[in-house]
């Protein structure tokens, strides 16, 4: 058993402390990863806030992992001593779901295991990666390409997978015409993805601040949704529409951008309920969706592909000390454009 340097907090409205956890021995299959480097997701803000539901207190969160496997136990095939490897969102489902089945352990019908504020197959809450180390299933590992740095890695394994996973379901590529809502941690690997797909992609945010940035990132327009005229000027114009940001927007505004069967796709998670008016979807076939992260095939697919196009997040590396400021900075749109904890810092 390893005791892991970490980083708690103990309620919605409680700062982090210094805290040690225990991480279970080794089973068969398991891996031990020293964790080197963790992404600050504004999922973490949400569940250490409570906004999504009750948590159980102490909470370690951190679902953005990189670092190095620190030993294997007897039969993982998959990885040895020195791997460089990454966690993302989970670390178990059922495997035997037919969701499971077809490599979408995302959406396992027995409902999959969470990195954080999850209970385990074991009977033990999940802690993240806000931590020095951690325990995790091979099947639930994956393997950082070499020309990718541990730090910039860390948000690829839920900032990244997150957006790679509805550009590549929906189609995005060469003729798709795709928009990004908000210019933030998921938006702007949306754009860099999207771009390396070869879609013609468009930022909205609301304003104009990010604009030399959305253009830097492969995007060849930037429009101010707080503008009237945006809305009339790019009516019926997008094929695909991806909503990154975690607060309400006006759907029904954001549907009038898509053209014949065009799809808005959330992946932002605001708390509150979003409201849609049919007549937005029955006009021109238009849909709403939603996608949750992606699955572990997916999440190794995303990973090299960003190692094939030289893509990795613009981040900004803290020491564990800085986390509520983080926060805060989140909070306050003051980031460009991930945070990412130096865990050696512990």
């Amino acid at each position: 058993m390893v005791i892991a340097k970490a980083r708690a907090v103990d309620g919605p409205d409680k700062p982090f402390r210094a805290a040690e956890i225990q991480r279970r021995d080794l089973d068969s299959h398991d891996v031990l990863i020293e964790i080197h480097y963790a992404g600050i997701c504004h999922s973490d803000i949400h569940t250490a806030h409570g906004e999504w539901g009750p948590v159980n207190y102490p909470l370690v969160p951190g679902h953005e992992i990189a670092g190095v496997v620190a030993a294997v136990g007897p039969e993982v095939t998959k990885y040895q001593i020195g791997d460089r490897v990454g966690v993302g969102c989970m670390v178990d489902s059922c495997g035997a779901c037919e969701n499971c089945q077809k490599g979408e352990e995302q959406y396992c019908l027995k409902g999959n295991i969470p990195t954080y504020a999850g209970v385990d197959k074991y009977g033990e809450p999940t802690q993240g990666g806000y931590s020095t180390h951690i325990v995790v299933t091979e099947g639930f590992v994956v393997r950082i390409p070499d020309s990718i740095p541990l730090d910039a890695a860390a948000p690829l394994l839920c900032a990244g997978i997150t957006t790679y996973s509805p550009l590549k379901h929906w189609n995005a590529g060469p003729g798709k015409k795709v928009a990004v809502v908000g210019m933030g941690g998921l938006g702007h690997m949306a754009v860099k993805i999207a771009h390396a797909m070869e879609a013609e992609v468009t930022v909205l945010s609301q304003s104009l601040s990010k604009k030399e940035d959305s253009l830097e990132f492969g995007a060849v327009n930037h429009y101010a949704t707080k503008d009237p005229a945006t809305f009339q000027q790019l009516a019926g114009y997008f094929d695909l529409i991806i909503n990154t940001v975690s607060a309400p927007i006006d759907l029904n505004a954001y549907l009038s951008l898509l053209t014949l069967d065009g799809t808005l796709v959330n992946v932002g998670a605001p708390p509150e309920p979003l409201a849609v008016n049919v007549f937005s979807l029955i006009g021109h076939r238009r849909s709403f969706a939603g996608s949750l992260i992606g699955g572990i095939r997916e999440t190794q697919e995303m990973l090299n592909f960003c190692a094939e196009h030289n893509i990795a997040p613009k981040i900004e590396v803290i020491s564990a000390d800085e986390i509520d400021e983080a926060y805060k900075r989140v909070l306050a749109s003051d980031v460009k454009y991930r945070f990412v904890i130096d865990i050696s810092t512990m």
